[in-house]
């Protein structure tokens, strides 16, 4: 073969290997942008991420779009992975939420549904002499995780009583530990107390000599505060609007079906945290649990304002005081609810 026809075949072969990788590259494109990954716990606050994924909710309302789930058991985590890339939009606590809309000066995210309010205790040992917060004195509680969104309520609950933290001097403790370890800790009498999301609260009263010393809800107006939000990254909102608007519709029917079907519903829940964490709830427990729950869309900002300013005063969000004028974008919402002839979101 000549000098010529050898450079010509390199050429046309160089061609032909760039127009497959240009091919490869617009399909993952293409794929891609017809592709939601939804994010979410294993617990009854996310009741409808579980039911919603048992009963195709998403896959129906997003029919022609791959739908992919992404398990987490902790908001920072969820947070982390929205921001890279991981997942698309994400249910997940107040405080992530907060925090994720700070830390990029509140270009990452957006919440744009709430999912449930209520469904937090306060339960201490039923042998632990605390009948009131003067009693807490000398005492060790705990909170699932560090700066999420019962461990902020504790702390601000305890320093409201006029009592002060250890780490700043004083003699109340509260430690960080999941909630399983939470309950080993109940059972070996090592803390008093734990300020604890639901099914947990109702397990340490049924199974660890606790009592309940506080329903959250007895702290806020009306008995409502966002226990869980929808949030979605905001570059994702910007390029799908119609796909997240989609989640939206998903989310709102499946709230509704909930709200309708209570029973079936804890049925449901059930059978998914047995397929996530391997075994399910007595029936007993989940039902008085999930009694504590409101199952909502409504997005409850007033409750993630007080939630950043209770942070903010334990000097968990930095110097600056928190400003989340934007962190709420109600407008998708807001058209499906008019779609479906709801009360629309302020």
């Amino acid at each position: 073969m000549s000098k010529r026809k050898s450079i010509v075949a390199a050429t046309i072969a160089a061609v032909i290997v760039l127009s497959i990788a240009y091919s490869s590259i617009n399909a993952n494109i293409d794929t891609f942008s017809n592709t939601v990954r939804i994010g979410y716990f294993p617990n009854i606050n996310h009741a409808q991420a579980l039911v919603g994924v048992a009963n195709g909710a998403f896959e129906h309302a997003l029919e022609g779009t791959n739908v992919q789930y992404k398990i987490f058991n902790a908001g920072p985590t969820a947070i982390e992975a929205l921001f890279t890339n991981q997942v698309d939009i994400t249910y997940v606590g107040p405080s992530p939420a907060i925090n994720g809309y700070m830390r990029t000066h509140g270009e990452g995210l957006q919440v744009i549904a709430g999912a449930a309010s209520g469904g937090t205790l306060f339960v201490v040992r039923a042998d632990s002499g605390i009948e009131s917060p003067k009693d807490f004195a000398g005492k060790k509680f705990a909170s699932p995780q560090y700066g999420n969104t019962q461990d902020i309520s504790l702390k601000s609950y305890i320093i409201e009583n006029g009592l002060k933290l250890a780490e700043y001097g004083g003699n109340v403790h509260v430690l960080s530990a999941e909630n399983s370890d939470i309950m080993i800790l109940f059972l070996k009498k090592e803390i008093d107390g734990a300020w604890v999301p639901e099914p947990w609260g109702t397990i340490l009263v049924k199974n660890a000599n606790g009592k309940i010393f506080l329903d959250e809800r007895d702290l806020w107006p009306e008995g409502e505060f966002a226990n869980t939000v929808l949030v979605v990254r905001s570059e994702f909102l910007d390029k799908h609007p119609d796909l997240v608007k989609k989640v939206l519709q998903a989310h709102v029917e499946t709230t509704l079906w909930i709200n309708e079907h209570p029973e079936d519903a804890e049925k449901v829940i059930n059978a998914q945290l047995k397929i996530l964490m391997g075994r399910e709830l007595p029936a007993d427990v989940i039902h008085e649990a999930f009694s504590r729950i409101d199952v909502t869309y409504r997005p409850m900002k007033f409750s993630l304002l007080k939630f950043a300013e209770e942070a903010y005063e334990l000097e968990m969000l930095g110097r600056d005081k928190p400003d989340l004028s934007g962190i709420y974008y109600a407008a998708p919402l807001n058209e499906v609810l008019q779609e479906k002839n709801l009360s629309l979101i302020e």
